[in-house]
């Protein structure tokens, strides 16, 4: 598992995604933990069950354009 400041996420964002296929990435901020990437194939069924079920607000609609 990468574990990488933010700012350095957002410099090597390429090669970090690169990884983030092989491995989970994790993004720190002030040494701190923030945030995880990884690859949706990582995904517990119980995490892919649980993206299936989020409920989209309607102020959401208005992105609908960007989906196709």
């Amino acid at each position: 598992m990468a574990r990488v400041p933010a700012s350095e996420f957002q410099r090597e964002f390429g090669r970090l995604r690169g990884v983030a296929h092989r491995e989970a990435v994790i993004v720190t901020s002030h040494g701190r933990d923030d945030r995880r990437a990884m690859h949706v194939s990582d995904l517990t069924d119980e995490e892919l069950a649980a993206v299936d079920n989020v409920e989209i607000p309607s102020e959401a609609a208005r992105y609908n354009h960007e989906m196709t």
